[in-house]
């Protein structure tokens, strides 16, 4: 159901884009651009094939926005919702699929934890949005900010990576712009943690109250951004194409901004296509783990990479079992992460052979690419519309299986 409910919503995005009304130029979009955008939002991934500013009128974009907030916030969670608002009464099976698809081991009390999610998800949203509207404000007219508020506060928190302002590739007009930069960065940070870490964080505001999944996701997700920061600036500081010709604070705060969205969401201020390899290289890492579990970030999940650097830290030291923060993780969970590790590697490993195959481009972007896919974080190096038709139709596998993850 959780897999069908994915691809119906894919349909339906894919049928409607496919309208001449959704397009600048008021023609009939090719269907596998149409299927490629949808998926893309629907998996809040952000790879396109065409100029999402350019190529979609206010329709085609605001149907995208749809599909970004619905992929993001979850199949289940958004059913059981609108169940609950026409009054229907959530049966036993709907119980069971709303637990999986919000990875907790609970039955009791999933409406109220349904509401809560929706309205703390639109709240965050929200905010973002008023915030973002006043730093737009002095760039374009009031309308025109609104609009822009409202569609990228939706993919900033989803990490979806769709952006639509004119002229401009990705956000690389906004590369000093700290006012925009920063409420974006926040939103996305909030986007990859769980609605179960964020209660903790709001509730107890002490780290030594919080469950041991949240001091892992949070302990994990600080790190990941200070090294990701760290190895993208000394990387990049003289590099001429990407953070060469700024000067030291502003290359300070892109390097961390990279950090932040490259590992989840796919917004850049600089053109991939120029990095360095070996930035590309470590930034397919951070892509491949990804945000928390039940976030709206893909990968192999944050919790999956810490369970594992624990069993691997308490296998050094001796133990039998495996420890974190002086708790036991349950055997079960571990073998878990194994599983979603090996079939994360099997996953990406047969995406990239076959794009070898079908595709020639250096290893080092397809590969850049298929992490991307497989992540849902739409990052590219500049191949994705020059993908050929075989190509694009093995990244929309990619991007659906991706979002699906350990489910």
């Amino acid at each position: 159901i959780l897999l069908g409910g994915f691809g119906f919503l894919i349909a339906i995005g894919t049928i409607l884009l496919l309208m001449p009304f959704t397009t600048t130029h008021g023609g009939i979009t090719p269907f596998t651009d149409a299927l490629f955008t949808a998926t893309s939002a629907v998996t809040v991934t952000g790879l396109v094939v065409v100029d999402t500013p350019s190529y979609w009128s206010f329709y085609g974009q605001l149907i995208i926005m749809i599909l970004i907030f619905t992929g993001g916030l979850g199949i289940m969670t958004s059913a059981t919702f609108l169940l609950i608002i026409i009054g229907q009464r959530i049966t036993l099976s709907n119980r069971l699929l709303m637990r999986e698809s919000l990875g907790v081991n609970q039955l009791g009390g999933l409406i109220s934890l349904t509401l809560r999610i929706v309205f703390v998800v639109i709240a965050i949203q929200l905010v973002g949005c008023v915030v973002l509207f006043t730093s737009l404000l002095s760039e374009y007219p009031v309308t025109t900010a609104i609009w822009q508020a409202v569609f990228h506060a939706v993919s900033g928190f989803n990490n979806a990576g769709f952006v639509i302002f004119p002229n401009s590739d990705s956000l690389s007009a906004f590369q000093r712009n700290y006012l925009f930069m920063i409420p974006m960065m926040t939103l996305i940070i909030l986007g990859t943690l769980s609605y179960s870490v964020m209660l903790d964080i709001f509730s107890y505001r002490r780290f030594n109250r919080y469950t041991l999944d949240t001091k892992l996701v949070i302990t994990v997700t600080v790190l990941m951004i200070m090294l990701g920061t760290v190895v993208i600036l000394i990387a990049e500081y003289a590099n001429t194409s990407t953070f060469g010709s700024m000067p030291v604070g502003p290359k300070i705060f892109n390097a961390f901004f990279h950090s932040v969205s490259g590992r989840t969401a796919g917004f850049t201020t600089v053109d991939f296509g120029d990095m360095e390899q070996h930035s590309n290289f470590f930034l397919t890492g951070l892509m491949f783990i990804g945000g928390a579990s039940a976030s709206t970030a893909g990968g192999i999940k944050v919790n999956t990479f810490a369970v594992l650097m624990a069993a691997v830290l308490s296998s050094i030291g001796g133990r039998t079992y495996a420890t974190a923060f002086g708790r036991e993780i349950p055997q079960p969970q571990v073998y878990r992460a194994i599983t979603v590790l090996i079939l994360g590697i099997a996953m990406v490993f047969s995406v990239a052979f076959l794009l070898t195959i079908s595709e020639g481009f250096p290893f080092i972007q397809i590969l850049f690419e298929t992490v991307s896919a497989f992540s849902t974080v739409g990052l590219s190096t500049g191949i994705t519309d020059e993908l050929s038709q075989m190509g694009r139709i093995i990244i929309i596998l990619t991007m659906y299986l991706g979002r699906i993850g350990p489910l």
